[in-house]
């Protein structure tokens, strides 16, 4: 157990006056309502599943699904259905999501696609180099390799 995620230091966040009820999650001892990093990788990993569960779902501008989606749509359909809340554009969930480093992405990270300071696209990292995205209007939701190194990674927290 890390020093961060450690019994003292959940006890100091939750505050000492309070009751504590203690849980394991993913072999980590938390708190309810602190968020960990094996919190934020469980959702990570089942927005990943729900997005590939999307593949074929036609490219429509404006949609968040179930059928069809645009970019955001599906990153934002995907982190809800595991109980996670994302705002409706790309650059809003850019601005939402914890900004990691290329090193630092991990199945599950969004992916966004960007133009100077202006984000336009996202996805979801599926490993490899690789996203699950709704691209364009006469596409469909599908893996593809990321072609561009301008690019920024955001995690949901």
């Amino acid at each position: 157990m890390s020093a961060e995620n450690s019994v003292p230091s959940l006890l100091s966040k939750a505050g000492a006056a309070s009751a504590l009820t203690l849980a394991v999650v993913g072999g980590t001892l938390v708190a309810p309502g602190l968020t960990t990093e094996a919190q934020a990788a469980t959702h990570a990993t089942k927005a990943l599943k729900i997005a590939a569960s999307k593949k074929g779902s036609p490219y429509a501008y404006g949609a968040t699904g179930p059928y069809r989606f645009d970019c955001s749509g599906l990153t934002q359909y995907s982190f809800k259905r595991t109980g996670k809340k994302l705002p409706r554009t790309a650059a809003a969930q850019y601005n939402k999501t914890r900004h990691i480093g290329r090193s630092q992405r991990t199945p599950g990270d969004l992916v966004f696609f960007h133009s100077g300071r202006n984000v336009y696209h996202v996805g979801i990292y599926a490993g490899n180099g690789r996203i699950w995205h709704s691209p364009k209007t006469g596409a469909v939701v599908r893996l593809e390799k990321i072609w561009t190194n301008s690019v920024w990674y955001g995690r949901v927290r």
